[in-house]
């Protein structure tokens, strides 16, 4: 019995916890910062170690690569890093991709 009102109680939680979280506009930056945290799993070690810096604005993801031969590389695949990182957020949560 007090497992059953303690599940009702997380749920309600759980529910309120999201609301807030779209109230306040903070739902897509917890996205941002899934796909941030995520991206070592979505492109491999190799590319992961050669990020320097990685963020979202405006749907668009901004990296930064130590290695112009990387980047380069990278860049023709857009349209695959687009399809990875919407995905692993659930959502469309970028359009582009930009390299510095």
């Amino acid at each position: 019995m007090a497992d059953r009102k303690l599940d009702k109680n997380q749920h309600l939680l759980g529910d309120l916890v999201n609301k807030l979280m779209k109230a306040y506009r903070l739902d897509g930056r917890m996205k941002e910062m899934d796909v941030i945290n995520a991206w070592p799993e979505m492109m491999g070690i190799a590319v992961a170690n050669r990020t320097k810096s990685i963020s979202v604005r405006n749907k668009t993801l901004y990296i930064t690569m130590d290695s112009s031969v990387m980047r380069d590389e990278l860049s023709y695949g857009k349209s695959i890093i687009i399809e990875r990182v919407n995905q692993q957020a659930g959502c469309e949560l970028i359009t582009d991709v930009w390299f510095g």
